[in-house]
């Protein structure tokens, strides 16, 4: 009752806003124990299964997608709601506002968002020093990571590469983002020889990085659901060509197929119901034509505990949640971690 209370009130405020208050709530919940153990009582999934993946060990399937804690301002409050992982980001190198507001936009009559944020980001430094070793209920840590909007494409592996190098003693994996498209010529990164350029080049600083470290560092990618069959088939040669550790599928959608009324065609990403059958379509098509032991995250349109078991039985090894939480509340994480 007080989950639905508290949602239906985040939900009378303009999106944004909204966002940043259920943020602060977390932030400053999350940061005791005290508060962490609060969460966990009344929102914490009463029974998990654990599962091993990319050498990793997950306390359960479900995850907090990129995007909603860009900063990494919260990412402790997530894993006491029962996230087995967190995914903050996208964070770059340096700080940057993201676009003009305003720049998302709530469709609740067809559970849906579009959002054109740009990756804001406080920046690399401020959200290293956010980030421990201490990982409460066992959950994973990863970080997401693009590059800044007026860093040429030609020159988008340097950002990349730093953003390894400054996250490469902390996060549990790493994800690149070469698919949202509300950065200016982003995702043409994730296609043909840009892609597989990128994705050395990744590789060979992560690499470096365990070396140093001394410890494994698995890496993704974030694919759109927007590729064409040989898009699709040149990324999934780049990952196998790369040795990247796998998938997350996917990023948010350009199409409006489905999607009516006065904001359909604001500009930016689609997210939520609109986009559940197109994400579960693309995990399809990853399953069937990827290597077999592939991880592969699966992400987008997960509205409901059946969206996310289909994601799973369609070959997603875990999922991630986001505006399923904006329409359902805290308690969605539980729900889905109890029912994968």
């Amino acid at each position: 009752m007080m989950d639905a209370a508290l949602q239906a009130a985040l939900l009378t405020l303009e999106p944004e806003r909204a966002h940043a208050v259920a943020l602060q709530l977390l932030a400053t919940a999350g940061a005791t124990e005290p508060g962490r153990r609060a969460l966990r009582f009344l929102y914490g999934p009463a029974q998990e299964r654990g599962v091993e993946l990319a050498g990793l060990r997950f306390p359960n399937r479900v995850g907090l997608a990129a995007g909603y804690d860009k900063d990494a301002r919260a990412w402790k409050a997530f894993a006491a709601l029962g996230c087995g992982h967190v995914e903050v980001g996208t964070v770059t190198p340096r700080p940057q506002p993201g676009n003009p507001h305003p720049r998302v936009f709530r469709l609740r009559d067809q559970r849906a968002v579009i959002n054109r944020m740009g990756f804001p980001s406080q920046g690399a430094r401020v959200v290293r020093a956010r980030l421990d070793a201490d990982r409460p209920y066992g959950t994973v840590l990863g970080v997401n990571i693009g590059k800044n909007k007026d860093t040429p494409l030609e020159e988008a592996s340097r950002d990349y590469v730093e953003l390894v190098e400054v996250f490469g003693d902390v996060a549990d994996y790493l994800t690149v983002n070469v698919s949202s498209p509300n950065t200016p010529q982003l995702r043409e990164l994730q296609r043909g020889p840009a892609l597989r350029a990128l994705l050395a080049e990744v590789v060979r600083a992560r690499d470096a990085e365990v070396a140093r470290r001394g410890r494994a560092l698995p890496v993704f990618v974030k694919l759109a659901p927007d590729l064409d069959d040989a898009d699709l088939d040149d990324a999934l040669g780049a990952v196998d060509d790369s040795g990247l550790d796998g998938i997350v599928a996917t990023n948010t959608t350009i199409s409006r197929e489905g999607v009516t009324g006065r904001l359909a065609q604001e500009t930016g990403g689609l997210s939520g119901a609109p986009l559940t059958q197109r994400a579960l379509t693309l995990i399809r098509t990853i399953r069937a034509r990827a290597r077999a032991d592939l991880p592969l995250i699966g992400v987008g349109g997960i509205m409901t505990t059946e969206d996310a078991r289909a994601r799973l039985d369609a070959g997603a090894d875990l999922v991630q949640v986001y505006t399923g939480l904006v329409y359902r509340g805290a308690g969605f994480v539980r729900a889905v971690a109890e029912e994968t």
